[in-house]
């Protein structure tokens, strides 16, 4: 007898049970709606922060998988995921949007990230870059630019602590040219590199600390959600065309 294949510690899957492309949202919340967007997606397993689904778009077969908040539980998704035959990542996101220009709600794909957190140091060390893989990238920039979005994109800012700002460093980035700031693009860059899969990133703004005027809670929450819809429509076409040009 055929001895069964061990369930992942975490996320709770074996062999089979997720697609080639994953899509990872932080928020289960949000792995529940981009399900909405797949066809015949069914929940596979759910567990702590994770909650994975796996379904098609336009024929092509893709899972999803909460992270949580941060690099340690997205490091974690991403190792256990590839470990059981992922190889193709898209990070789907909320960031703060971290230039005067970008309105709240914007698409961004993050190319590459400033490491400002502490999980990628245990992978490599800390002057290595956490660059996004370039064909998933490029991927997600036509996705967007044949939807017709507003989309930018550029070089991200991850860090740990959310409720700690450093204001000279905000500053110093922005004139940088840092496009937006979040928790867990540079880990997941980092951890596609040391396992030899490809991870990208596209993210939808949700707040932005240099707009001149801030909007009330409610008034970010409402352009957020439909930058969300906008970033979710854009990866599930990354992956079409992901696998279109690796079927051709």
């Amino acid at each position: 007898m055929s001895e069964k294949p061990e369930v992942q510690k975490h996320i709770r899957c074996v062999p089979g049970d997720v697609a080639r492309y994953v899509l990872l949202p932080g928020d289960p919340a949000r792995a529940g709606r981009i399900a909405e967007q797949m066809e015949g997606a069914r929940l596979v397993a759910q567990n702590r922060e994770y909650t994975i689904y796996t379904g098609e778009s336009a024929g092509v077969g893709v899972s999803v998988c909460s992270t949580g908040i941060g690099g340690p539980s997205s490091a974690i998704a991403i190792e256990e995921l590839a470990n059981i035959g992922a190889e193709v990542f898209i990070r789907v996101g909320s960031s703060g949007g971290r230039q005067p220009d970008i309105p709240i709600g914007t698409p961004v794909v993050v190319t590459a990230a400033f490491r400002g957190e502490g999980t990628s140091n245990a992978y490599l060390p800390p002057e290595f870059p956490a660059v996004a893989d370039l064909e998933v990238t490029n991927a997600l920039i036509q996705a967007a630019q044949d939807s017709g979005e507003n989309c930018r994109w550029g070089i991200g800012f991850s860090r740990d602590a959310f409720y700690r700002r450093d204001a000279d460093l905000n500053e110093q980035l922005k004139d940088a040219g840092i496009v937006a700031a979040e928790m867990e693009a540079s880990t997941m860059f980092i951890v596609g590199t040391c396992r030899h899969v490809q991870v990208g990133c596209v993210v939808a703004t949700d707040s932005n600390i240099w707009l001149p005027e801030q909007p009330t809670l409610a008034e970010k929450e409402a352009l957020y959600f439909e930058g969300e819809r906008k970033v979710i429509r854009i990866a599930l076409r990354a992956v079409q065309i992901l696998e279109a040009r690796r079927s051709s």
